[in-house]
């Protein structure tokens, strides 16, 4: 007899007992009230044509959807490691909560990493390490200007910093704690390619304007670039720098994406559009075509903020398309002051799965391409370079100044540090903690002040630890970290430090066709 036969039977046998018990029992009327949903949900099942495994094992298919629901729950508290854990393992996520709430962030009988390895990565110390770790609420952290000759309003950037994510994105009380956090710890949140809302005002905290190719904050009725509307918010006190975004290593060459779950009709007021709608910006610009019109498009922001710092921000595809803006640079002598540099492994709350697991140069390797190109056309004096992708403790910060960074953003462990347990439920308006939603259910249980102190308190303890890295291997600032500082093991007998696997480009180098490397000279001899 087949599975759905013996349920049928098991049905009609179970229902007429209980039916002809109950003539003697009263009791036996709540059994029937237990068991009825069963037989019913079973009868259902083996009717329905959407789910094979419920029409063949009626009412016991469904525990494998219920075991299934719960997977990454029970991979995360009951099977993965402490260094398995993906996208951030559970090591790195208990540092940025202790760091966050001040509790002791050291760790006991050694390291969990498997230090022989293949990739394992490390720094050399020095006997003769500094003592020149400062506090940061006196402010005496070291801070990197940003803004070359063209800018009239130069910023000293702290060395950590929010990267991008938008209100919508995020829920309100998300926002408004990171804001105060910044303004706290006296550095900087990236708004987002959503536009400025009030929550990113009312602290007070640094703002770095996001301009997407949505132009949210700055865009017409017809969704192209408003130069009236964009002044109105770049010339704001609270907004330091003006970045504009060409993508992003979550999902390069896609656009951003605002799922109708989140477009409220306070988000759609600020952003300018229908609520209530999946919001899909467009994959490119539409203010600008080429390089040269790219390059007077910064001049134009540039202008319009009253002389603020203007960039851009990208992660790396092709090649060529970079150098080409390099030499659209030289031509016209419109410099960007910094580009944010972001990894093919950066997050996003929403993104298609090709486009986040296959699309975009990761971190280390665009960084270099991008300091290397314009150390080798000579613009890295005029440029800073930021760095955003995956950036969570002081030896992360290390490496990616090793390569070639002037200051790092971070998104996922700033998130962490108010609350984010890594539920990966961004993309369903269903995030647990109120961090990534706008069900206001949810968002009540997220404590503005107290996550503010705790965004404060990751970064400070972070940069700390990331300049008592510096003071070990016996340097004075941190931009003296260079790649030969670093090491990669890159066999189990092999070492290699990151000098000899990414040798590092001569000034001035791309000018000549005599003095090109090999690798570069494929984007010169075009036809």
């Amino acid at each position: 007899m087949k599975a759905r036969e013996k349920f049928i039977l098991l049905a009609i046998t179970t229902t007429i007992l209980i039916l002809l018990l109950a003539q003697y029992r009263k009791s036996i009327y709540y059994l029937f009230i237990i068991t009825a949903p069963l037989i019913f949900m079973g009868v259902y099942d083996l009717f329905q044509k959407r789910h094979t495994i419920r029409r063949n094992y009626p009412l016991v298919g469904r525990l494998r959807y219920v075991l299934e629901s719960f997977r990454p729950e029970l991979m995360q508290y009951f099977i993965e490691t402490d260094t398995e854990g993906r996208p951030i393992n559970r090591i790195w996520r208990s540092l940025v909560y202790q760091r966050s709430k001040k509790e002791n962030d050291t760790t006991p009988f050694g390291t969990q990493m498997n230090v022989y390895r293949s990739g394992y990565e490390w720094m050399d110390h020095s006997m003769y390490a500094k003592n020149n770790v400062k506090n940061i609420h006196n402010q005496e952290y070291p801070r990197v200007i940003i803004g070359n000759d063209a800018c009239k309003k130069p910023y000293e950037m702290s060395l950590l910093n929010i990267s991008a994510m938008s209100f919508g994105s995020l829920s309100n009380r998300a926002v408004l704690a990171m804001n105060k956090g910044a303004k706290i710890g006296n550095f900087s949140q990236n708004t987002g390619e959503g536009g400025i809302s009030p929550f990113h005002l009312k602290h007070g905290g640094d703002l770095i304007w996001q301009v997407g190719t949505g132009y949210f904050g700055c865009r017409t009725k017809e969704g192209t670039f408003s130069e009236k509307a964009y002044k109105i918010n770049a010339t704001r006190p609270e907004v330091k720098m003006i970045e504009l975004k060409i993508s992003q290593g979550a999902k390069p060459g896609h656009g951003g994406i605002l799922p109708a779950k989140k477009n409220t009709v306070e988000i759609a007021k600020i952003r300018g559009i229908a609520p209530h709608n999946d919001v899909h910006s467009p994959p490119a610009h539409s203010a600008f075509s080429n390089p040269d019109e790219f390059m007077e498009f910064l001049k134009k922001l540039r202008n319009l903020s009253g002389g603020k710092p203007v960039g851009f921000k990208l992660c790396i595809g092709k090649k060529q398309e970079f150098i080409d803006l390099c030499q659209a640079m030289l031509k016209s002598d419109i410099k960007p002051d910094f580009i944010t540099v972001d990894g093919g492994e950066g997050g996003t709350g929403a993104a298609p799965v090709e486009f986040s697991n296959s699309i975009g140069m990761p971190l280390r390797e665009g960084l270099i391409f991008v300091y290397d190109t314009l150390v080798g056309f000579g613009l890295k004096k005029d440029i800073k370079i930021i760095a955003a992708g995956k950036i969570i403790t002081g030896f992360h910060m290390a490496r990616v100044i090793a390569l070639g960074a002037d200051v790092c953003n971070s998104a996922r462990a700033i998130m962490l540090s108010i609350g984010c347990i890594q539920a990966l439920q961004c993309n369903t308006n269903a995030c647990p903690v109120g961090v990534a939603t706008q069900n206001k259910s949810l968002i009540r249980g997220l404590n503005v002040d107290d996550k503010a102190e705790r965004v404060a308190n990751y970064h400070e303890e972070t940069v700390h630890s990331f300049l008592e890295m510096i003071a070990a291997a016996g340097l004075n600032k941190p931009q003296d970290i260079k790649r030969r500082h670093i090491n990669r093991r890159i066999g189990i007998h092999k070492i290699a430090k990151f000098n000899e696997i990414y040798p590092t480009m001569i000034s001035g180098n791309l000018l000549k066709n005599a003095t090109r490397p090999l690798e570069y000279q494929q984007y010169f001899n075009k036809k």
